[in-house]
């Protein structure tokens, strides 16, 4: 029988449920091949994912952060229930290929999304394409938002972005802090074709792209798509799936 994979985060939260759940395992044989259990926050998995972005495994996350939306809450006594009838759910990342201001390219992925940020006190001048489509010709703000589905209820929600629905096979675009044009709330689009969002004033008005956590600075051209050949399969509590946290945090935005 192949041993489960525990990866955890150095912080005593972290310890105290890897000693409960290494407790449980050893009064317990269950066979998960393949089985990457997670203990952090969203943080800790997307960064735990990235790292394993070849290898073709199944992680399932317990939180110990603050709000652990990618993460499943640890219970000692339903834990090997929990691990052994699992919810799937396969998504697949961005892939954010960006040209600096020396010409240089640099490539990486975002589970949840591109983000695009002024890089001084001076307000961004951006083009946004979706394919051939001109979405916006000037758009003047602090930066702009691209995000995946699984990605929608975090910092896209914070901007004001739509909730996307997993199978929804669309991509969310939402400027943040817009000076112009004032009114525009951004736009929804298919994931097949790739978002070019272009600097039109690189000099004065420099700007940074980040792919979740990971920075290029000084950027002069990103190229944002999704990528359908990386799958990650996170798996989620019966009754706790992915596709539940989406639809509850939809429910929670329409009463607030």
């Amino acid at each position: 029988m192949r041993k489960i994979q525990i990866i955890s985060d150095r912080n005593s939260r972290s310890s105290k449920i890897k000693t409960l759940l290494l407790k449980e395992l050893n009064k317990n044989k269950i066979k998960l091949p393949r089985l990457v259990v997670v203990i952090g926050g969203d943080g800790f998995m997307l960064q735990t994912l990235k790292k394993n972005i070849k290898n073709n495994k199944l992680f399932y996350g317990i939180n110990s952060g603050n709000y652990g939306f990618l993460m499943n809450k640890f219970s000692q006594k339903k834990i090997i229930k929990n691990l052994s009838k699992p919810k799937i759910i396969s998504i697949s990342p961005l892939e954010m290929i960006v040209k600096n201001n020396k010409n240089q390219t640099k490539r990486y992925i975002a589970i949840n999304e591109v983000s695009i940020l002024r890089q001084s006190r001076q307000a961004a001048t951006l083009s946004i394409k979706h394919g051939s489509k001109k979405i916006i010709k000037n758009l003047i703000s602090d930066g702009a938002l691209v995000s995946t589905p699984a990605g929608s209820t975090a910092y896209n929600l914070s901007v004001h972005g739509p909730i996307l629905s997993l199978n929804s096979n669309k991509l969310s675009i939402v400027p943040i802090s817009p000076f112009r044009p004032r009114r525009w709330k951004g736009k929804i689009v298919n994931d097949k074709s790739q978002i070019i969002i272009v600097n039109l004033n690189p000099i004065k008005r420099p700007i940074s792209a980040v792919a979740d956590n990971l920075e290029v600075r000084n950027a002069k051209r990103i190229i944002i798509k999704t990528n359908k050949k990386i799958k990650f399969n996170l798996l989620y509590d019966k009754n706790r799936s992915l596709q539940k946290k989406i639809k509850l945090e939809q429910l929670r935005k329409e009463i607030n």
